[in-house]
């Protein structure tokens, strides 16, 4: 089978060059996104039948074959040999017989004691090939499928569509549109499907605000998000409703060169006391100390999800009364926000808080994670302005925000059949782990 890989800058070019080298008729084995552009694998509609493999010839000096045959024995020595003819008569024809059946020659058993020989090890490369193969056809297959909905199901493709283009994972938007009526039209479509992704959200609202109720809370997240400035807000917050006296704030950050002082600067203009800590003892006793306190704060240092003392850091808080408070960007994409998450998961994560909303194009990525892991959303920040840019969360907001569709000029819209080449490698995926699972 002659496989061929087409690369270009966008799907639509990609499809153009299989149906110029490979005919109209081309069959699309896989896609794939690849740094600047995207990568089809096709091969041409006469060449599918090479894909089953046929039974192997089997060749005849594979084994020895022994046939039962008369041959005339030699003369014995001394024997009156038969007299010749004098014209030469060829023996007749013998009639048909059926083909006796091959005697296939058996290696002989290993003598006692001796190991018997091991089955011979599959390659490494065929079996990749075997997984190529297998995953060909299940994209394949979602394809197809992709192809039956688009034609009996228009109002669900197109909905399907804009979330895709919204930037929500094909999980997400699948599990979301399983249960749409098939009689809605596109607008009550669109309308189902956000009361469909309200009543997963949870979030916080003005009467179990963290703010009134007090507790010890410790915001984490990875580099970047803006940890120390949202610690800031809260404390701000806070000061306002109850006084500077009742509020005390702590960091453990003390690897960051200005880390320290930047909290400093925050306490100073608030009227708070800042404390630092550099372990769960050191930490321990200063909870101790402030157990008067309303609200205590905990800044920690920022570090990337995949790094061995995110861990660390978890089991810091675990036997303390210390909540943690998980910062999402919402510049992030959505593997890597999934990846944050799970990092950070734990019995005393209380929720997340989102940041940078004010940067993002869109909030579909991080409003999709808050509500596959189930997070409680309880602040969104949109700015740099302490206290004000801090919000409990607007789900009304939030939600147009993440449902805004793209406009038609947008480079990043799915057309054509991409958002099934999409949604058909996303199911090929999820089968294979699956099978893995299995």
């Amino acid at each position: 089978m002659n496989v061929r890989k087409f690369v270009a800058a966008t799907a639509r070019d990609a499809l153009h060059k299989v149906k110029e080298l490979l005919g109209p008729d081309a069959i699309i084995l896989s896609n794939r996104a690849i740094p600047g552009g995207v990568e089809i694998m096709a091969v041409a509609a006469s060449e599918m039948d090479l894909i089953i493999p046929t039974k192997a010839d089997v060749r005849p000096d594979d084994y020895t074959v022994r046939l039962s045959s008369a041959q005339p024995s030699a003369p014995a020595r001394g024997a009156p040999s038969a007299p010749t003819r004098a014209a030469h008569v060829p023996p007749p024809l013998p009639p048909l017989m059926p083909r006796p059946a091959p005697q296939i020659d058996r290696p002989p058993e290993p003598a006692p004691g001796v190991a018997k020989p091991q089955a011979e090890i599959v390659p490494a490369e065929v079996m990749d090939e075997i997984r190529s193969l297998r995953k060909m056809f299940e994209q394949h297959l979602a394809g197809v499928a992709w192809g039956e909905t688009a034609r009996s199901e228009p109002v669900k493709t197109e909905i399907l569509r804009q979330m895709l283009d919204a930037g929500f994972s094909p999980r997400f938007a699948r599990d979301l549109l399983a249960e749409l009526p098939r009689d809605l039209n596109a607008m009550e479509a669109l309308a189902w499907v956000k009361g469909g992704a309200d009543r997963s959200l949870l979030t916080i609202n003005a009467d179990n605000d963290i703010v009134d109720r007090g507790g010890i809370y410790a915001l984490v997240g990875p580099t970047g998000v803006g940890k120390t400035t949202t610690t800031a807000k809260l404390a701000a917050r806070c000061v306002l409703r109850h006084g500077a006296s009742k509020v005390a704030l702590v960091t453990t950050d003390g690897y960051r060169i200005g880390a320290h002082e930047q909290l400093r600067i925050y306490g100073r203009i608030l009227g708070v006391s800042v404390h630092l800590v550099k372990d769960a003892d050191e930490l321990k006793q200063t909870l101790v100390d402030l157990q008067h306190k309303h609200m205590v704060l905990v800044d920690t240092m920022g570090m990337s999800q995949r790094d061995r003392m995110v861990g660390e850091q978890v089991a810091m808080f675990g036997n303390s009364q210390v909540k943690r408070l998980l910062l999402l960007s919402a510049t992030g994409r959505g593997d890597t926000l999934d990846d944050v998450v799970r990092a950070y998961d734990g019995p005393d994560l209380a929720g997340c808080i989102l940041s940078k909303v004010d940067e993002a194009a869109s909030l579909a990525c991080a409003i999709d994670v808050i509500i596959r892991h189930g997070l409680r959303l309880h602040y969104v920040s949109n700015g740099q302005r302490v206290p004000e840019d801090l919000h409990l969360p607007n789900r009304a907001y939030l939600l147009h925000r993440a449902f805004k569709d793209l406009p038609e000029i947008s480079p990043h819209r799915l057309d054509g059949v991409e958002p099934g080449l999409m949604m058909a490698s996303a199911a090929s995926g999820l089968v294979a782990a699956g099978g893995r699972r299995g």
